[in-house]
């Protein structure tokens, strides 16, 4: 187990992690090919695939998204076309403490602790997030205050974190009350936005318990996750945006310049195990 002294992981180990996250990516497309589940990468791994072919350099994550009803057809699935003996899956349903609205595969043999969710108690295998999307309202206002419910979630789900870990002492008490609100009541608010938000069909989509870009949109056009393409990655092809281009100035503006040199880091993390995929030793 590696300890965080520095904040970065070493060149070598992040290309290690990279391809484990690469293993589980290719997991993905398989289950979702042989079940006809529609998938695409998004954020940082399209914007990867589109500028460097592949993860971005100091990235440590990868990402997918799905529609609710894909989404939901690729957990059942994944509960028996996983490949077990190298990955494992988790929700908020098959998770004692797993408190987000949003699932991950993870590896098994490997640990990545985030830093401030040492406490949490489940497996934090190295992970690929899988990103369910859900409707919003193609009214402004009511997007508006569809965005003030999803955040209130969003930070009752993160409160154990943030009391522990926000830098401002007001939003540490605050999220110290929000920690008191039991799991299944949080989600039992959560499953209702889902309900509610996909009762009309709507132009545009957003994953319920994660920030939209800081443009006013509260939300992404629905046809970036309809219309795709294949792309490069990693010297593999898999399912994006056929706009891509739309899609990640939407979200990160110019996203050909890179980064200043200070932001270009992944996570913080306490810990992490790494396996060599290769020969699976450690």
């Amino acid at each position: 187990m590696i300890n965080n002294s520095n904040k970065k992981i070493p060149k070598e180990d992040l290309r290690k992690l990279q391809m484990i996250q690469l293993e589980m990516l290719l997991e993905v497309d398989r289950i979702c090919k042989k079940h006809n589940i529609k998938y695409c990468i998004i954020a940082g791994t399209l914007l990867g695939a589109v500028r460097h072919r592949g993860f971005i350099p100091w990235d440590d994550d990868a990402d997918v998204a799905m529609l609710r009803t894909e989404y939901e057809k690729f957990c059942k699935v994944c509960e028996f076309e996983l490949d077990k003996s190298r990955f494992y899956f988790q929700n908020h349903k098959n998770t004692k403490e797993y408190r987000w609205g949003y699932a991950k595969i993870r590896r098994v043999g490997t640990e990545f602790i985030r830093k401030g969710q040492e406490h949490l108690k489940y497996p934090s295998g190295i992970f690929l997030d899988v990103f369910p999307l859900d409707n919003v309202p193609d009214n402004i206002y009511l997007r508006k205050f569809h965005n003030i419910l999803c955040t209130l979630i969003r930070k009752m789900q993160w409160s154990k974190v943030g009391a522990r870990v926000d830098k401002n002492i007001f939003m540490r008490i605050l999220y110290t009350i929000l920690s008191l609100i039991p799991k299944k009541f949080i989600f039992i608010f959560y499953d209702f936005l889902v309900l509610i938000s996909n009762k009309k069909n709507t132009k545009m989509v957003r994953t319920l318990t994660f920030p939209t870009p800081k443009n006013g949109q509260y939300g992404y056009y629905k046809k970036w996750y309809e219309e795709l393409q294949d792309i490069e990655f990693e010297g593999y092809y898999f399912p994006a945006p056929k706009d891509y281009d739309e899609y990640l100035k939407f979200k990160f503006g110019d996203y050909w310049n890179l980064p200043p040199e200070e932001k270009r880091h992944g996570h913080e993390f306490s810990s992490y195990k790494l396996i060599d995929i290769r020969s699976e030793e450690i």
